[in-house]
């Protein structure tokens, strides 16, 4: 078993999932688990928010597209709190592509892509120190 660890992630819910009404029912899956909001914005990414978010997808085939999608309409993006949430998260979140996300992950339940997936969470605590910095400067 692992540490426990008391740290804070960044989840934006992807444009495809806000355009399809799952933004409450995203959110209350988390508050369910019991970890706090202690930040949420709905905003449409610009183009340098996108390219300093993916930076580490910039120079890959599929970034154009990738790009093209998250500025495609409003997300929302939110910091949470609570015991290894980085950690707790992702295995919330499931697998990047949908087809192999499982039943009962929030990509498994409401994805049927790789790209429009409907969340994002920070893979590592120090992703997500970084991407809270870019959604949230004041925090």
């Amino acid at each position: 078993m692992g540490d426990v660890v008391e740290d804070r992630t960044l989840i934006l819910i992807k444009p495809d999932a806000v355009r399809k009404g799952l933004t409450g029912r995203i959110i209350s899956r988390f508050e369910d688990r019991g970890f706090k909001i202690i930040a949420v914005r709905m905003l449409t990414m610009s183009s340098d928010l996108a390219d300093s978010h993916y930076i580490e997808h910039i120079d890959k085939g599929f970034y154009p597209e990738m790009k093209k999608f998250i500025m495609s309409g409003p997300l929302v993006a939110m910091v949470i709190d609570g015991e290894n949430a980085v950690r707790i998260v992702r295995a919330m979140v499931g697998a990047t592509d949908s087809v192999e996300a499982a039943p009962g992950t929030i990509r498994g339940d409401f994805s049927l892509s790789k790209r429009e997936n409907a969340v994002h969470a920070s893979d590592c605590s120090k992703s997500a120190e970084r991407e809270i910095e870019l959604f949230f400067p004041e925090i």
